[in-house]
């Protein structure tokens, strides 16, 4: 069985790094790209087209719920959203799930959180095996 391919949306260089080892710390899963604004990953994923797409909110060019409105006509890509804006109940996070997100995981120290792996990064893991329909490890 092939492995679920996902894109990674997000401005900050840094997160892109922590999210990405997070990702790669799976071996069931396959990072196939990494964007830095909106307009990209939309570029991205016509060409990648990934299974899912682990999406900031805030973001220079294009807001990841402008990507997920793009996102719903163009592909069948499952959106994952980190984001420090997409706390539960927040706003974003009612319309990102409206707008089709099928999980939704809190920054835990804001937009540069720096503990992302170590507060969040098995949240993540299992949410993108969720997505993927992989068996979640405890």
């Amino acid at each position: 069985m092939a492995k679920p391919t996902i894109l990674l949306v997000d401005d900050s260089v840094l997160m892109r790094t922590i999210i990405g080892d997070i990702v790669r710390s799976d071996e069931d899963l396959d990072l196939v790209g990494a964007a830095e604004n909106g307009k990209v990953a939309l570029e991205m994923v016509k060409s990648l087209k990934p299974d899912i797409v682990l999406l900031d909110i805030e973001m220079p060019e294009m807001s990841g719920l402008e990507v997920m409105e793009h996102l719903s006509l163009t592909s069948r890509a499952k959106v994952i959203i980190i984001s420090s804006v997409a706390q539960v109940g927040s706003p974003e996070a009612n319309e990102a799930r409206a707008l089709g997100a099928v999980e939704i995981i809190a920054k835990p120290s804001g937009t540069m959180s720096l503990d992302l792996a170590h507060k969040k990064g098995h949240d993540i893991v299992v949410a993108i095996r969720r997505a993927a329909g992989l068996p979640v490890r405890s």
